[in-house]
């Protein structure tokens, strides 16, 4: 089960249940798979809802690898999405929101 006090979001690849988290290493490689020097213009692309597919598969990938999943972005690229571009959209919003709440801020 996914907790979202600890930043975690749930998606199913695959038609397997997925955790997904954005540690710090998994900002970095969200940094570097981006060309970003900050990922505070993804957060703004997010909340503006001027985000693009490879914002929201790059996400992705960053929250497998931080949630402990070695996918390589080829598999990803390949998979089926269980609610298909939204709720892949949903779940990497929710990431990038869970990655930078304050604890008890309800993200």
């Amino acid at each position: 089960m996914a907790n979202p006090l600890a930043g975690e979001v749930a998606l199913v690849i695959d038609g397997e249940r997925r955790v997904l988290k954005l540690t710090l290493g998994a900002l970095a490689e969200l940094e570097t798979a981006l060309g970003a020097d900050s990922l505070v213009a993804l957060v703004e692309r997010f909340e503006g809802g001027r985000f693009s597919a490879r914002d929201v598969m790059a996400l992705l990938l960053a929250g497998l690898h931080g949630g402990g999943h070695p996918l390589p972005a080829a598999a990803l690229l390949a998979a089926e999405i269980d609610g298909g571009a939204a709720e892949a959209a949903r779940a990497a919003g929710l990431l990038l929101a869970r990655a930078f709440a304050q604890p008890g801020a309800g993200a």
